[in-house]
């Protein structure tokens, strides 16, 4: 399949698309923000990790994933399938929904609790709070003396 996938898009449509970033986006600032006010120490996008989780907290070995309700396909508002063009957002969403449920099951079986925090959830701080006391409340472990063991990276 080569090629672009819509040929007949507007350049300046391709060229805005093309600008959403993976990183830094502004949910995950907010996120980063509330655990900052929560005392929560962490590190950010840690590529030696399955999915590049947006947030690692690794003395509690918890992932966190900011995902935008619309390119994970969330049951809201935003998470709204595009009526142009549905079976390629159909078909895109699922990947996506499949790429997910991958990288949660290998941090998993790798001893790593994964949260998964909506971009809907960010706007409403009640909500945001809640989830960050419930990250703020999760056992602090103790060092093996290995980061990231099972990955074969070198100890700390």
């Amino acid at each position: 399949m080569g090629g672009k996938p819509f040929p007949d898009v507007d350049p300046k449509r391709r060229r805005l698309m093309g600008r959403i970033g993976r990183e830094n986006t502004a949910p995950e600032i907010v996120v980063r923000r509330a655990m900052q006010r929560a005392g929560l120490r962490f590190r950010l996008h840690r590529h030696e990790l399955p999915g590049s989780p947006d947030i690692v907290l690794p003395g509690r070995r918890v992932a966190v994933f900011v995902h935008g309700c619309f390119w994970h396909g969330h049951d809201c508002r935003a998470g709204r399938v595009p009526k142009t063009r549905t079976e390629y957002w159909k078909a895109k969403f699922a990947r996506n929904a499949e790429r997910d449920a991958q990288v949660k099951s290998a941090l998993q079986a790798d001893g790593w609790t994964v949260v998964v925090i909506w971009e809907c959830q960010v706007k409403r701080p009640d909500e945001l709070g809640r989830i960050v006391a419930e990250i703020a409340a999760l056992p602090v472990h103790r060092r093996s003396g290995k980061k990231y063991k099972s990955l074969g990276l070198a100890s700390a």
